[in-house]
């Protein structure tokens, strides 16, 4: 776990500066300069070719992962995994971008009365899918090879804020809506060039193929994993986004604005996670090749564990200061209605990060293959319950319709853990942070309030903190936290004067 720690701390650093860079601009750029169609019409945009470009990757990023163990060897160029890790997104691009231009008339049928304005842009995502493809296929190849802080620069501090500067040219009237769109598209197309020449310089990138290295059992394995990451990419993704997709069909881009900003307040929570399981999954894929099941759950355990943490505190903090959070932002009344989609989702999101890495777990086993029996169950569910609920509760039902879809995908994804690679993340750590979480929720009811938001907001964050912080080490709750806590108050002890 050590090697897990020291990189990951690298690389959620950069992650919180990306992610203050973030906050800065979804809260008080987006909110004062976009209407809340605007913010819907991007995020839209942004999820359309993000779905595609999922399954144009066919499954590269996950076998990057798995069987990038089989083809190492720095002395035989990786016997030709980069190549391979090229071809296929480009093969995938072929097939599915066009598919996206087809659905055109089926997908302006679902859209045209509410949200028309995405209509008007839909040819748009095209170029957005085969950037999106290559740029997470250029950062995991990256992962694997332990280089996780550029990749993350790149995604996290370049891209946001270039992003940031397309915001404030849209803003202050220098460019249009279209210029908007193509600044979004265009500053996503130079950060995944930008990380291709970095993997050109840091990485084994050579061209040069052996076909005969790729033996039939090999080859059969990659084909045979790629197609069920393809159909199993199908229904995660489109999981993940039907709520989106429900809300901008039924209620319209505007309330898509509106949830994709509660929304990005959930975005938070999972910052930790990103690193830990970037670094974490090339081990656990190791381990698993060699059938070490025991190392991969005793990864499983603290992965969970410490994202857990994280995830959890996060989570009591935003939500503790949601109200001063819409006080302060611009058109915050706006926004306000999406007060509870951050609380559904919030929990959605911590139900996901605690378990997700056994899903990892069993996308490198030889098991992979059974996460498709309920995957296509779950579409359903989540179909079914947003069709029910956001009629009822508008985005709180969307909200809620994801809740109840990431406990329903989860809890049987954990049994499949369980059942098939004997994975149990949970601890008795895992029992105390509940207890944790309950008591600090119930601190945060009996705290003054105070009318001035921002004083409100440093006052119960300090509060609630340094209470989490004390109740972590007491109990113990981490040994690798309580250890870093012990090492950085014996360097202050040295730096005493008379020490």
């Amino acid at each position: 776990m050590g090697i897990v720690i020291r990189q990951s701390i690298k690389g959620t650093a950069i992650t919180y500066a990306g992610a203050f860079i973030g906050f800065l601009t979804t809260l008080f750029v987006l909110t004062k300069f976009l209407p809340p169609e605007d913010i819907g019409l991007l995020k839209v945009t942004v999820e359309a070719g993000t779905l595609f470009a999922i399954l144009a990757q066919l499954g590269t990023p996950s076998s990057i992962i798995r069987f990038f163990p089989y083809f190492k060897d720095e002395k035989k160029k990786h016997n030709g995994f980069f190549f391979y890790m090229l071809l296929l997104p480009f093969l995938g691009c072929l097939l599915f971008i066009p598919l996206y231009v087809f659905l055109k008339e089926p997908v302006s049928l679902l859209f045209a009365e509410k949200s028309s304005l995405f209509i008007s842009y839909y040819y748009w995502v095209t170029p957005l899918i085969f950037f999106f493809a290559y740029l997470s296929v250029l950062e995991v190849y990256s992962n694997a090879n332990m280089r996780i802080a550029v990749p993350k620069f790149n995604r996290e501090i370049i891209i946001r804020l270039c992003l940031l500067s397309v915001y404030l040219l849209y803003g202050y009237h220098f460019i249009n809506r279209s210029g908007l769109v193509a600044g979004y598209i265009i500053t996503y197309g130079a950060g995944m060039l930008c990380l291709f020449l970095y993997v050109l310089k840091t990485a084994v990138t050579s061209l040069h193929h052996d076909v005969s290295y790729v033996t039939r059992p090999l080859r059969k394995d990659i084909l045979r994993y790629s197609l069920y990451l393809i159909i199993g990419a199908l229904g995660s993704t489109m999981l993940g986004r039907l709520d989106l997709f429900m809300i901008t069909s039924q209620l319209g881009l505007s309330y898509a604005g509106i949830f994709t900003i509660a929304f990005y307040m959930t975005a938070v929570i999972e910052i930790p996670s990103r690193s830990i399981s970037a670094i974490s999954a090339p081990i656990a894929a190791a381990a698993l090749k060699k059938g070490d099941f025991e190392t991969a759950n005793a990864l499983y355990k603290k992965v969970s564990l410490h994202q857990l943490l994280t995830g959890g505190l996060i989570f009591i903090l935003v939500w503790a200061n949601i109200d001063n959070i819409f006080a302060i932002i611009p058109n915050g009344a706006v926004y306000a209605e999406g007060k509870w989609v951050m609380f559904f989702t919030g929990l959605a999101k911590l139900i996901e990060i605690t378990l997700n890495f056994g899903g990892t777990l069993i996308s490198f086993s030889k098991y992979y293959y059974w996460s498709l029996y309920f995957v296509f169950f779950i579409i359903g569910a989540g179909i079914l319950t947003n069709y029910l609920l956001i009629p009822v509760w508008g985005i709180t039902g969307a909200a809620l319709a994801t809740a109840i879809s990431c406990v329903l995908s989860f809890g049987v994804q954990q049994w499949l853990v369980l059942k098939k690679v004997k994975g149990n993340p949970y601890s008795p750590g895992t029992l105390k942070l509940l207890a944790i979480f309950l008591l600090l929720a119930g601190i945060n009811c009996f705290l003054f309030q105070f009318d001035n938001p921002w004083i409100d907001a440093i006052c119960r964050s300090a509060v609630l903190a340094t209470a989490g912080a004390i109740l972590l080490y007491a109990l113990k709750i981490s040994e690798d936290v309580n250890s870093t806590v012990r090492l950085l108050l014996n360097k202050l002890k040295k730096l005493r004067p008379g020490k």
